[in-house]
């Protein structure tokens, strides 16, 4: 893997949740890249396993390990694994997250009657239960396994938790609500964690990905033929630079802010990687 930059994070375990995904995946091959041991964890354990292989197929030093970021338990046994088999986390990484349908609406503006109408998700048809889904994937995906390997992190000099947030706790997107409230309350989570863990030597820090094309997001993104949704073309036209970001232009911010010599006194801070939305009024 081509790096904008290197930092020497040799010796160093990096713990990535949601590891197994295209933008998590990426950061994984990044630190193994750096020198660092790496754990992928992923609900889905042949995901976690595959970009661990290639990692060692690179040359470095990486497990898949299975883990459900909701389950306390399963957390555990996780971390069990990881210290067993690599050594004390130092790097945790919470990039496990995403949306449900049920926490979606299907326009983006309500208009009088659409809760009547058959087939329209409307903001009064929103289902708790999605909302809910929603918010504990983001939410307590990030809060469970930070109690679990926050453990091994306390103490040391360069120890960093880094949370993934996203452009719709800057600005939240229509039709999402519950993945936007969702997002902006890692925000203001990593901003808390950085005070609170600010006296024992952990930083904490985010970055707010704009809009990357993922396994999650592709169907929404692109039709059949690979031409652009009408939802892309928005976001395109809301975009300064006019296009998707590729997922390595995430590794500048990440790697920054992984690094001890150069973010030492950087902390409790979310950097946008989103080529201009946040900048642009649209006029």
């Amino acid at each position: 893997m081509k790096l904008p930059f290197n930092i020497d994070l040799s010796g160093k375990v990096a713990v990535v949740t949601g590891g197994g995904g295209v933008l998590c995946g990426t950061f994984a091959h990044a630190l193994a890249a750096c020198g660092a041991k790496v754990a992928i964890l992923d609900l889905r354990k042949e995901a976690a396993d595959k970009v661990a292989d290639e990692i060692v197929a690179d040359g470095g030093i990486a497990i898949g390990v299975a883990a459900n970021v909701l389950e306390k338990q399963s957390l555990e046994a996780a971390k069990k694994e990881v210290n067993d088999r690599l050594g004390s986390c130092d790097i945790l990484i919470n990039g496990a997250g995403g949306n449900h349908p049920k926490g979606t609406t299907t326009k983006e503006y309500y208009e009088m009657g659409d809760e009547d109408l058959e087939g329209i998700t409307s903001f009064f048809d929103l289902d708790p239960s999605g909302v809910e889904f929603v918010f504990n994937l983001n939410f307590l995906g990030t809060l469970l396994p930070t109690q679990v390997f926050a453990k091994d992190l306390i103490g040391k000099s360069d120890a960093t938790i880094l949370n993934v947030s996203s452009m719709n706790a800057f600005c939240p997107l229509t039709k999402i609500p519950a993945y936007s409230g969702a997002k902006a309350a890692i925000s203001n989570f990593t901003q808390w964690l950085a005070v609170h863990f600010s006296k024992v030597g952990i930083r904490v820090n985010a970055i707010a990905p704009g809009f990357f094309v993922t396994d999650q997001n592709r169907a929404l993104l692109f039709n059949d033929k690979g031409e652009y949704t009408d939802r892309s073309k928005k976001i395109i036209s809301q975009t300064p630079m006019e296009r998707f970001g590729e997922k390595e232009e995430l590794l500048g911010a990440l790697l920054f802010l992984l690094s001890n010599e150069a973010a030492s006194f950087v902390n409790g801070i979310v950097i946008p990687v989103d080529g201009g939305f946040s900048a642009y009024s649209g006029v």
